[in-house]
């Protein structure tokens, strides 16, 4: 599918979503429930892994940082099973611990990170995880990392529900004062036990859904950068590194190639990044484009950014898109504190 009829399909589920309009198709019904069949089949191949337990990474990172009367920053992470860690051993090799340890070396400052997300979840989830996220209002998330849809492709969830979940997600988490940053659908196209034809299905369905949630996302204030990656091209070419022990779920290193690529746009959303870099650099293809433009080409790249920028236009509101270098995360300095993060 070209770019461009992506982000005109991006564009009429983002529109059904937010008008109450009925599901389109990602794929027509017919192949998407095949994609559904495969895809049972290969959950009931590769079960849940072999540690179906998913490590308590909430706490306080970078406490050497602390400096009276200077609060910790809060970083919440919401969404399903790629959101929680799912897949790892340690605390420390999901992707919320190797956020919080990046943003607390780069702004040096505690971070409290504290998760919501839930292994399983599909996007009607998210209601009630921003309601726990929300729950204490003198304690409101600085920032929130939302990763979601995997599960709304196999479920057959109608994409335009996934994004009126999403949409409405975010919209509750800027009013309240955070700032958001989702991680759009990855690449199901990659699954080890999915065979073609239903492979190349899975990456069209995929890559739809996350156009489409990146202008839902945008609109209401939030960043979103593309996850093809987690479970996308770069990790088929070495899956026994990249991804865990269940051909699903990604391994440590898939994690940390994950949170490499958010962690630019989490510094972005709370001003940490540089300065020189939140312009577009043409050598990197970055600049501004019709928000459905911007969508469907960071689709496309993992790891590309889209961001508001201007809200209304002759063809709708445009969007800044940037192909942000991805720098080193640290690694954390300790597992968490045994404390519930401030």
């Amino acid at each position: 599918m070209t770019g461009m009829s992506r982000a005109r399909v991006a564009r009429r589920i983002a529109a059904g979503a937010a008008y109450g309009g009925g599901g389109i198709g990602l794929a027509g019904a017919a192949t998407v429930g095949l994609l559904l069949a495969e895809a049972q089949l290969a959950r009931r191949r590769v079960g849940n892994g072999t540690s179906p337990h998913v490590p308590n990474a909430d706490g306080l990172y970078g406490a050497a940082y602390t400096v009276p009367g200077v609060p910790a920053l809060r970083l919440t992470m919401l969404g399903d099973s790629t959101a929680a860690g799912q897949g790892v051993h340690r605390a420390g090799q999901t992707p919320g611990a190797l956020l919080a340890s990046g943003v607390a070396a780069i702004a040096e400052r505690p971070v409290g990170l504290s998760t919501v997300a839930l292994p399983g979840a599909r996007s009607d989830d998210l209601d009630r995880q921003v309601t726990l996220a929300l729950a204490d209002p003198s304690r409101v998330p600085d920032i929130c990392v939302i990763m979601i849809g995997a599960n709304d492709v196999t479920h057959r969830m109608p994409p335009t529900q996934s994004v009126r979940h999403l949409s409405s997600a975010v919209r509750r988490l800027r009013t309240a004062g955070a700032e958001v940053v989702v991680g759009t659908c990855p690449d199901l196209g990659s699954i080890e036990p999915v065979q073609q034809p239903l492979r190349w299905l899975a990456r069209r369905a995929s890559r739809q859904l996350a156009a489409a949630q990146t202008i839902g996302a945008v609109e209401q204030g939030g960043r979103t950068v593309s996850l093809g990656d987690l479970l996308g091209p770069e990790f088929a070419a070495n899956p026994r590194e990249l991804f865990g022990p269940d051909s699903y779920h990604p391994s440590a290193e898939g994690y940390a190639t994950a949170a490499m690529a958010v962690l630019p746009t989490v510094c972005a959303a709370l001003g940490l990044w540089p300065a020189d870099e939140e312009r577009p650099d043409a050598a990197r293809r970055e600049g501004f484009l019709p928000v459905a433009r911007a969508a469907a080409e960071a689709a496309s790249e993992a790891g590309t950014e889209v961001t508001a920028a201007i809200p209304s236009g002759p063809r709708g509101p445009w969007a800044l898109l940037k192909r942000r270098r991805r720098r080193q995360v640290p690694e954390p300095e300790r597992e968490p504190s045994p404390q519930r993060a401030p």
